[in-house]
C-alpha cells in the first residue's frame, strides 16, 4: 500500500517541474503561446490542486479513501493524453486542470490512506517516505524534463505518465482495500469552496500579473480587494456551515494550529526555490542547458531522500520537535548561504548549501506531517490531510507568485524576459548582476518566512505544555 500510494504522489510530483523545465520550449513551439500563458501551465495546476484538496478529502471520508484515490490516478493518465495531443495555450492551460484533478484525488488522499494502514509506531516512516517523495518527485522531473525535452520534444513530458498511470491505475484497483469506514453524516462545502478557491484566483492573478505585465497599480488593487473580500466571505460561509470546508474547531488543537502555520511558511519560503534556481542555473549567471542544471540540483533531492525517513524514524521514538526546528534551522542557513552567491560562482560553491537546504526539507516534513495526522482523530484525517496539503499548495503557489513580484521590482522588464524565455540579453553582465540581485533579495524572503516559522512552532510547543 505505501508502494503505491508514494507512486501516486511521486508521479504528481515529477509532473509539476517536469513541466516547469520545459516551459521555453513549449512557449517558441506552441503558436501563440505568451509569457502569462507560460506562467499559467504552472500555477493553473497548482491552484486547482489548492483549491479541490479540502472537499475531495470530505468526499473520501463520504465515499472511501481508496476509491476516489484510484479515481485520481485514471482521472491523471486521461489528463495527461490529452495534454500531450493540445494545439493551443488554451487546450494546454485547459487540460492540465484535468491533470490537476486528479492530482487532487491522489494528494488528498495518500496520507489518510497510510496513517489508516500504520501504526503510531511506524507512521513517522511512512509518512516520511510519502512526503519527501513530493520533493524528490520535483527535482527528479526537473532532470527528466530536461532529457526528454531535449530528445523527443515537449510532448514528450506527458507521454511518459502514460504507461506508468495506465499501470498504476490498474495496481490501485487491484490490490489497495478500503480499511477506513466511510461515513455519510457531512456534506460538501460547496459555497466555501468557490469563494476560496475564488480568491485564491484573483489574489494570484493580481500578483502574477503584475509581476510579469507591469499592470496599473489601480488595477491591480482592485484584484487584490475582491481577494480579500471572497476570503472574508469564505470565513463567514465558514463559521456558519454546520459542516465547514474548512473545519476551524479543528485549530482549537494547538498541536494541529502549530503544524498547520509550519508547514505554510516552510512551503511560502522553499515553493519558489527550485523554480528560481532553474532561471538562475540556465540564464546569465551560469549558462546550463537544462540537463546540467537538473543534475546540478541532484544534491538537493539525495540529501532530502536520506534524511526524510531517518528523520521520520527517530521522530517515531523520541518525538516530533526537536527535528521539526532543526530542519526550519538548517533550510535557514542553507538559505542565507545561497543570498552569498555572486557572479561566476562555481557548481562546487552551490554544494553546501543545497545539501543544508534539502537536509532542512528532510528532517522537517515527516516529523510535522506525523504530529498534524496524529493529533486528530481518525474519521477526522480525510479532512484534516486535505487541509494541510491545502495550505502546502497554496504556500507553494503564493511563494511563485511572490517570488516573481520580487524580482520584477528590483530588474528591468526586458532583462526579466530576456532571463525567462532563455534569449540573451543585451549587457549581459548587467543583467547578471540585476537578476542575481534579485534572487538574492527572494532567498532573503525565505529565510525571513524560515525564521518565523519556528517562532511560531516554539509558541506553539509552549501552548501545548502548558495545557498538559
Amino acid at each position: 500500500m505505501l508502494s503505491n500510494t508514494t507512486l501516486g504522489v511521486l508521479m504528481s510530483s515529477i509532473d509539476t517541474n517536469i513541466v516547469l523545465i520545459a516551459l521555453p520550449t513549449i512557449g517558441s513551439q506552441v503558436s501563440g503561446m505568451t509569457t502569462i500563458d507560460l506562467l499559467w501551465i504552472l500555477l493553473g495546476y497548482q491552484l486547482v490542486v489548492a483549491s479541490v484538496l479540502v472537499n475531495f478529502g470530505r468526499l473520501s471520508d463520504m465515499f472511501g479513501r481508496v476509491r476516489l484515490y484510484n479515481l485520481g490516478f485514471a482521472i491523471f493518465t486521461i489528463g495527461s493524453g490529452l495534454c500531450s495531443i493540445a494545439q493551443t495555450p488554451i487546450e494546454l492551460i485547459g487540460f492540465r486542470l484535468v491533470q490537476a484533478t486528479g492530482s487532487g484525488f491522489l494528494f488528498s488522499n495518500s496520507a489518510a490512506i497510510i496513517t489508516d494502514t500504520f501504526p503510531v509506531e511506524e507512521r513517522g516512516m511512512a509518512l516520511g517516505i510519502n512526503q519527501i517523495s513530493i520533493v524528490v518527485g520535483s527535482v527528479t522531473g526537473l532532470i527528466a524534463g530536461g532529457f526528454l525535452t531535449t530528445l523527443l520534444g515537449w510532448r514528450s513530458i506527458f507521454w511518459v505518465n502514460l504507461p506508468i498511470g495506465i499501470f498504476a491505475t490498474i495496481w490501485a484497483y487491484m490490490k489497495l482495500k478500503e480499511l477506513s469506514s466511510p461515513s455519510h453524516i457531512h456534506k460538501l462545502d460547496i459555497a466555501g469552496n468557490v469563494t476560496f478557491a475564488g480568491g485564491l484566483v484573483l489574489l494570484l492573478l493580481a500578483v502574477t500579473l503584475f509581476a510579469i505585465s507591469g499592470l496599473a497599480a489601480l488595477y491591480t488593487s482592485l484584484l487584490i480587494a475582491a481577494s480579500a473580500l471572497l476570503f472574508i466571505l469564505f470565513i463567514f460561509i465558514e463559521r456558519k456551515r454546520d459542516d465547514p470546508m474548512f473545519d476551524l474547531s479543528l485549530f482549537r488543537n494547538h498541536e494541529f494550529t502549530a503544524g498547520n502555520e509550519t508547514i505554510f511558511l516552510n512551503a511560502l519560503a522553499r515553493g519558489s526555490f527550485i523554480l528560481v534556481m532553474v532561471f538562475y542555473l540556465q540564464g546569465p549567471i551560469m549558462h546550463l542547458n537544462p540537463l546540467q542544471a537538473g543534475i546540478l540540483l541532484v544534491p538537493l533531492s539525495v540529501s532530502l531522500s536520506i534524511m526524510g525517513p531517518i528523520s521520520g524514524v527517530l521522530s517515531d521514538r523520541f518525538g516530533p520537535r526537536f527535528f521539526v526546528i532543526t530542519g526550519l534551522l538548517l533550510s535557514s542557513v542553507g538559505f542565507i548561504l545561497m543570498t552569498r552567491i555572486a557572479y561566476g560562482v562555481s557548481e562546487l560553491q552551490l554544494l553546501l548549501p543545497l545539501i543544508l537546504i534539502g537536509s532542512g526539507m528532510g528532517i522537517f516534513a515527516s516529523p510535522n506531517r506525523a504530529s498534524i495526522m496524529s493529533s486528530v482523530p481518525g474519521y477526522r484525517r480525510g479532512l484534516a490531510s486535505g487541509i494541510s496539503t491545502t495550505l502546502v499548495n497554496v504556500g507553494n503557489t503564493m511563494s511563485i507568485g511572490l517570488a516573481f513580484l520580487l524580482m520584477s521590482a528590483t530588474t528591468t522588464r526586458n532583462n526579466l524576459d530576456s532571463i525567462f524565455s532563455g534569449l540573451p540579453s543585451t549587457g549581459e553582465r548587467f543583467s547578471a548582476s540585476e537578476f542575481i540581485s534579485s534572487v538574492h533579495i527572494v532567498f532573503f524572503m525565505s529565510t525571513a518566512m524560515l525564521l518565523v516559522s519556528i517562532l511560531l512552532y516554539l509558541y506553539g510547543v509552549r501552548r501545548i505544555s502548558e495545557k498538559v
